[in-house]
């Protein structure tokens, strides 16, 4: 459906442009209002429903609410469109299952401009009512007494024609109370001159009602009609005429008989919340009037199911509104629901949506006068908000007056109108907080006002029940602004009269990243959650703000210290450098993070920028050549990680332990077992001194040693609470025991595997598939080959050298055991050419030794007992495994 965009037609002088307004799907928004106007029409048509229950809850009202711009009023028009007009219906929306004739639609805009005021609302009403074509006299006589006691003087009929309700829907209402006015004289059979006269007109109907006479018996079953007729005229009276107008309906015959579709429009326009006088009128007419179907739309929900708000409306809580009732469900695009739900957060257009919208607003010759390119940059940008996909096709009405082609570049741009938009009905307090939030990915009410710097959290809670906040119960922080909403808070020019100065968004900054790190101090628990979280929001204000590290230092330190790497790095990291620390140490976390899906070399790259920006202190400083010197090791340098690990070592920091860690397994690495061993023995917890003599032991074919050692490291990170830790130790310790017996590894590996659930360890990983190889070694029934060309080509994308290498030595435990010494030739031949440069030499004699082979020429390597052995324990390891698989046979 399309009319004229009168705005768009009038920003250029190029008549061959057609500037419609595009209306965009809203299929779902029409679904559920189908699914509850259906219900309600079946509710008031059962024998139960009674127009005079004034205690049975209500289910009549279906609320759209959403930030501004987001279609609420065009969906509010299309939807009176709809119930007027099938034809006028949009195509993709479905066929309703009610006769058309039997609703009668009734649009009310509540915005300021209109100037609409409860007395118009009632008017409205009843106007649209006139075509029925028959008075509805308990009702007309109640708005006739009202109307000459608050309007003396002035006809019925200039007001509805000044207010525009005249040409909207005639001037029968003034004819058809004059009617019900001139039907009750007569009943009552009153003189002429007194049946004009509507006081005592009323006043001798409320006579006969009272004393029960058979000529009012039509009227006397409106048990409230004579209350409300000797009731003071006043507004607080005219807000209770609906239960004469429900009442009235409810006893039309079924040819006339008709439901009114009000649909209320803006309703945040409608008063002051302090105050809610205009609201408590028209809850009072929907209340009601329950065999009405009212649909309302505005921006924000409605809190009439609220039971704070008892005292300030007449009827409140959930069991008067059960369909209202506040439930926080992550929204993003609305799609359509079941139940008894309500209230719907209207959603952003879909990207299709988008584009169909800017290709059909702007055409010339029938054809899309936005170009696709231009359109894909608008619908990224717009987060689906239909005011910004306006704002963009005024934009390049703009540019195209200029003489040239708008191009894709040209709408990388925030609007100053969406700032106007979301704050004009915001307190200043609640801008404030706004403003605040906007420099947060997510908050909580807490976070939110001390961001703010504010005392009290009255404006940060009022602040979440907008529209604009968006609400996830299972979040940490639970709120976050709308995207396109915070975008241009924090982007778009801010012309408003309160606008910040940058030493404003400085000072915000700070008390958001001082709160964020108090949050993080305070922490009962060890709070991994929390910390990822705090970290994430941190470091992108440090960053932006070029604030000092702070918390984030021994943050970072607790993020390291369990291996687990989640990503940390903000989502709009920049290429313009390093230029704070804050950016040194984004680009160090994420690098050690990214380091578990990025090849080594990357790494060490990366590592090696942050390194000589010297930004950081000395011990972030440690931290970024620690690791850099533990990825020269996995690719194979073992100078330079040598140098780097003797660096952090000398610097006795933190990371001190874990370097001289690094120089036992370089050592081991060498083949200088006596030396790792006697290194490890002095590195204690902080040097993981089991896991280092785990490692030693291994090598030399004593598993029951090693997977004891591998065991101790594993319960002393369990006890440390430090989960990777914990996990890698179990991962080696199956390695080891597959070389013993299989079904004991396969308890140890399913045991590795959950140990690992939810930690980013890629090398550790690689190790547990690597230990499920060796378990199924020698076996015929698996194809040990065609796994390891998989597995030998993730540890090559890793960069992971020294894992390519147990890789090797596991299939030539599996040849060696099927006594294929070709393949085990070749096998050995392999590990030489990989450990050329002296690391892991004693690979290859490990290999010789599991197949009872000579050395061919004496080994560099120091073994912590001889040769012999080592090569005996070996060759004893492949012997029990043949003997092993022949008694499974």
């Amino acid at each position: 459906m399309a009319g004229r965009d009168l705005r768009a037609l009038f920003s250029t002088n190029d008549r061959s442009v057609q500037a419609d307004e595009a209306f965009t799907n809203r299929s779902s928004q029409w679904e559920m209002v189908a699914a509850a106007l259906t219900e309600h029409l079946q509710h008031i048509s059962a024998p139960g429903f009674d127009t005079e229950d004034l205690e049975a809850p209500r289910n009549h009202v279906l609320v759209f609410h959403g930030v501004g711009g987001i279609g609420k009023t065009t969906l509010s028009r299309m939807l009176e469109a709809a119930f007027t007009d099938a034809g006028r219906r949009p195509s993709q929306w479905g066929e309703p299952g009610w006769p058309a004739d039997r609703l009668l639609p009734v649009r009310i805009d509540l915005a300021r401009s209109a100037g609409t005021d409860f007395e118009q609302i009632v008017l409205t009403i009843r106007a649209a009512l006139t075509r029925i074509g028959r008075p509805l006299p308990a009702f007309d006589l109640a708005l006739r007494r009202y109307w000459e006691a608050n309007h003396p003087g002035e006809p019925l009929e200039e007001y509805l024609r000044r207010g525009g309700l005249g040409s909207r829907f005639g001037q029968a209402l003034p004819q058809q109370m004059q009617s019900a006015l001139s039907d009750v004289a007569q009943a009552l059979m009153l003189p002429g001159t007194i049946g004009s006269v509507v006081g005592q007109v009323t006043g001798a109907l409320v006579g006969a009602l009272r004393e029960r006479r058979q000529t009012v018996r039509a009227l006397a079953g409106c048990a409230r009609l004579a209350d409300l007729l000797e009731a003071e005229p006043d507004l607080d009276a005219l807000s209770f005429y609906p239960h004469l107008l429900a009442w009235e309906l409810a006893r039309l015959p079924e040819g006339k008989r008709v439901v009114p579709v009000v649909l209320l429009d803006t309703f945040e326009d409608i008063g002051d919340r302090t105050r809610r006088d205009l609201e408590r009128l028209v809850q009072r007419a929907v209340w009601l009037l329950p065999n009405a179907f009212w649909v309302i739309t505005g921006r924000s929900r409605l809190q009439w199911a609220d039971p704070a708000l008892q005292g300030q409306l007449d009827y409140t809580g959930p069991a008067a509104w059960p369909g209202l009732v506040h439930t926080a469900v992550p929204a993003a695009r609305t799609s359509a629901q079941t139940g008894t739900a309500r209230q719907v957060l209207i959603g952003d257009f879909s990207p299709e949506d988008c584009d169909d919208y800017l290709a059909r607003r702007l055409t010339r010759g029938g054809q899309p006068l936005i170009s696709e390119p231009v359109r894909q940059v608008i619908t990224a940008r717009s987060h689906g908000l239909p005011l910004y996909l306006d704002l963009s096709v005024a934009r390049f009405l703009e540019l195209s007056r200029s003489g040239r082609t708008p191009q894709p570049g040209d709408f990388d741009h925030d609007f100053p109108a969406l700032v106007a938009r979301t704050l004009t009905d915001l307190t200043p307090d609640e801008r404030h907080v706004l403003r605040s939030v906007s420099l947060l990915d997510a908050f909580d009410v807490p976070l939110a006002t001390r961001a703010a710097g504010l005392a009290h959290e009255g404006p940060a809670l009022r602040l979440t029940e907008r529209p604009f906040v968006r609400e996830d119960p299972f979040g940490l922080w639970p709120f976050h602004l709308y995207g396109l909403i915070r975008s241009a808070v924090r982007n778009a020019d801010d012309t408003t009269d309160d606008r910040w100065s940058e030493r404003d968004w400085q000072q915000a900054a700070q008390r958001a990243f001082t709160t964020l790190g108090e949050q993080h101090h305070n922490s009962p628990g060890p709070g991994r959650l929390l910390l990822i979280a705090c970290l994430r929001q941190g470091l992108r204000l440090a960053r932006d703000h070029r604030l000092d590290l702070g918390w984030l230092t021994p943050a970072a330190w607790t993020y390291v210290s369990d291996s687990v790497w989640e990503p940390l790095a903000p989502p709009d990291t920049d290429n313009a450098g390093l230029n704070t620390a804050a950016d040194a140490l984004v680009e160090l976390l994420s690098a050690l993070a990214r380091r578990q899906h990025q090849h080594r070399s990357h790494t060490v790259a990366r590592l090696t920028t942050v390194i000589d920006s010297r930004l950081l202190p000395d011990d972030l400083q440690h931290m970024a050549l620690y690791y850099r010197a533990k990825a020269h090791r996995d690719l194979g340098d073992s100078p330079a990680s040598r140098t780097g690990m003797q660096a952090v070592a000398d610097g006795q920091g933190r990371l001190a332990p874990a370097a001289r860690r690094g120089l036992a397994h370089l050592a081991r690495m060498a083949g200088d077992f006596p030396t790792a061993l006697t290194t490890a023995h002095t590195l204690g917890w902080e040097g993981r001194h089991h896991r280092v003599q785990g490692d030693i032991w291994w090598p030399h074919g004593d598993m029951d040693r090693a997977a004891a050692a591998y065991a101790a490291a594993r319960d002393e990170a369990e006890h440390h609470g430090v989960t990777g830790e914990r996990g890698n130790s179990q991962a080696h310790r199956a390695f080891a025991l597959a070389f013993t017996d299989p079904a004991v590894a396969d308890d140890e590996l399913a045991l590795a595997e959950q140990l690992l659930v939810g930690v980013d360890l890629r090398a550790t990983t690689l190790i547990t598939h690597i230990a499920a190889l060796t378990r199924d070694a020698g076996r015929t029934d698996v194809d040990i080959d065609d796994r390891a060309r998989v597995l030998r080509a993730d540890i090559r994308t890793a960069g992971v050298t020294y894992t390519e290498l147990a890789l090797d030595l596991a299939l030539a435990f599996h040849h060696a055991i099927r006594d294929d010494q070709d393949q085990v030739a070749l096998t050995i031949a392999r590990l030489r050419e990989n450990t050329r440069g002296g690391d892991f030499a004693y690979y290859s004699d490990i290999a010789a030794f599991m197949a009872g082979l000579p050395l061919p020429q004496a080994s560099s390597t120091r073994w912590i007992d001889d040769e012999p052995a080592t090569r005996q324990r070996w060759h004893a390891l492949v012997t029990n495994r043949r003997q092993h698989l022949h008694t499974q046979r």
